[in-house]
């Protein structure tokens, strides 16, 4: 969601309080949201051009590869198109600290379109802020047993391997103070439902080499399923809907439509 008001900004350079509209304009608003872009192309159509001095434009496109978020944290390919946008001008020019979603007329949507490397996954995994997070999102996934062991265990040396058919393993080892390491292994199928219900398929655990029980392994698949609903984004300012996830052994991609709602929008996404 972060990454969506990252774009979200960067459009809004489009209206200038002298009404100046430029592809480069907003090329530059979006890189200077990042820490490095290998390759960035920005295309605005608007006809007639004097519409945009009102806030409308008539669509957005954005391609580019080597989005570093962080010197750690790098998306390899990224696209971006819009439907119309429709900006409140007058609110713009005396934005102040509002968030970006407060300045649009009416809600803006479009695809969006992402590629992320195994390289790049294992690269973010080395950045301590990274795996802090990871271990915050697993305290709120799975509850009150894996905040224990967060609380208890330290993460070390994260790995993933992207398997193809949409399968993944994730190695880990937990490092209790004044203790051996444990060696966990996960091994999971994914897929989405619904376009918003990502599931894990057919999953399998060992800890030092011994499988968990399927009981132990059912009971957490359980709880995860019914916590990996992306349609409890629709309460926020942004509805997402996966429309393709393929993982294959190089990378991983995403394709969404993703809708950024106005403060007056009404909640239905299609």
């Amino acid at each position: 969601m972060e990454l969506i008001a990252i774009f979200l900004s960067g459009i809004l350079a489009l209206v200038s309080p002298v009404g100046l509209v430029l592809d480069r304009t907003v090329e530059s608003a979006i890189r200077s949201r990042f820490d490095k872009i290998e390759q960035l192309q920005v295309r605005i159509d608007n006809a007639p051009n004097y519409q945009i001095v009102r806030g409308k434009v008539e669509r957005v496109r954005v391609a580019g590869r080597g989005f570093w978020l962080t010197p750690e944290i790098r998306i390899a390919a990224l696209e971006l198109e819009t439907d119309p946008l429709d900006i409140d001008v007058a609110r713009l020019q005396k934005r102040g600290k509002a968030p970006v979603t407060t300045l649009l007329e009416q809600p803006l949507q479009g695809g969006l379109r992402l590629v992320i490397t195994q390289e790049d996954i294992n690269q973010a995994l080395l950045s301590p802020a990274v795996t802090k997070r990871l271990s915050k999102l697993a305290s709120r996934l799975l509850g009150s047993s894996a905040e224990l062991i967060v609380q208890r265990y330290e993460f070390v040396n994260p790995k993933i391997e992207l398997l193809g058919n949409n399968r993944v393993r994730l190695q880990l080892e937990l490092q209790e103070q004044g203790a051996d390491k444990l060696s966990v292994s996960v091994e999971t199928g994914v897929s989405v439902a619904e376009e918003t219900k990502l599931q894990l398929i057919e999953p399998s655990v060992l800890v030092n080499n011994t499988p968990v029980p399927p009981p132990v392994v059912a009971a957490l698949l359980s709880t995860l399923n019914d916590r990996l609903d992306l349609s409890t984004l629709d309460d926020a300012a942004i509805a997402l809907r996966i429309l393709k996830l393929d993982v294959n052994r190089e990378q991983l991609e995403v394709a969404a439509f993703v809708k950024v709602k106005a403060p007056t929008a009404v909640p239905s996404v299609r």
